[in-house]
């Protein structure tokens, strides 16, 4: 059986995933710097008018990489705490060592707290900076990460199909494989055909928004004026592909 999780980012997001039943929600802010920690004013209102609906928490505090300070560290632990005593069904995190190896003390103390709520604990695509793949979700099995978001260490998932088939066929059983990167509904039953079972996208769609910007300054962050939301026509559609597996 296949499961959706929309990458949102806003409470419309939220809105359109739970009217088209989407399995879960990925929570995160600032979606064009990879995806950050979301606000907790909009986590409890979401977690507060959508009671069925699953929430995955982003926890990463900052942008850029996945190798952080130890107040950084801690911090990061607070906000697992909070979203977990508020009502998340997970989190997602990753980090990393220095050397692109997967920080096993951290993961391993993240992993502990996140399963003292009964969450679900998932490594973000920091998974696919890591030197080899297969050594990386090795260990994560052995500290008993629940799920893996990855796009089988390529630009997309798409490009990283085989590698993701692979590693679904070798390590699905004791790991969810969940792909992520530039799916949409025109592609995504290449990855379900491939036996991919976890799906994340975001289904985005721009408009603009004329108040980020005039003739002398521009606040976007995605071109002249533009936004974006989840698309509720491709959730849609994207749910009556899932259901099909």
């Amino acid at each position: 059986m296949a499961h959706f999780e929309l990458c949102a980012s806003s409470y419309q997001d939220a809105e359109s995933a739970s009217f088209y039943h989407a399995d879960r929600i990925e929570l995160n802010s600032s979606l064009s710097l990879g995806g950050l920690t979301p606000g907790y004013s909009l986590f409890n209102r979401i977690r507060h008018d959508f009671e069925d609906l699953q929430i995955v928490s982003m926890v990463r505090i900052r942008p850029g990489g996945f190798h952080y300070t130890q107040q950084e560290f801690e911090m990061m632990l607070e906000d697992m705490r909070y979203f977990l005593e508020n009502g998340a069904s997970g989190i997602a995190f990753g980090f990393l060592n220095e050397n692109h190896t997967i920080d096993i003390k951290r993961t391993e103390k993240a992993v502990s707290l996140i399963h003292a709520y009964n969450g679900k604990a998932v490594f973000h695509r920091a998974f696919d900076l890591t030197d080899d793949l297969e050594n990386a979700i090795k260990t994560l099995i052995d500290l008993k990460v629940d799920r893996v978001l990855t796009s089988g260490g390529q630009p997309t998932a798409l490009n990283g199909i085989d590698v993701l088939r692979t590693l679904n066929q070798q390590y699905g059983h004791l790991i969810e494989i969940e792909a992520g990167c530039g799916i949409h509904t025109d592609n995504v039953k290449l990855l379900l055909d491939a036996g991919i079972q976890h799906i994340h996208g975001s289904l985005s769609k721009t408009y603009e928004d004329v108040t980020s910007y005039n003739e002398m300054l521009s606040f976007d962050y995605m071109g002249k004026g533009l936004n974006a939301v989840a698309d509720p026509e491709e959730l849609e559609k994207m749910m009556s592909i899932i259901k099909e597996y």
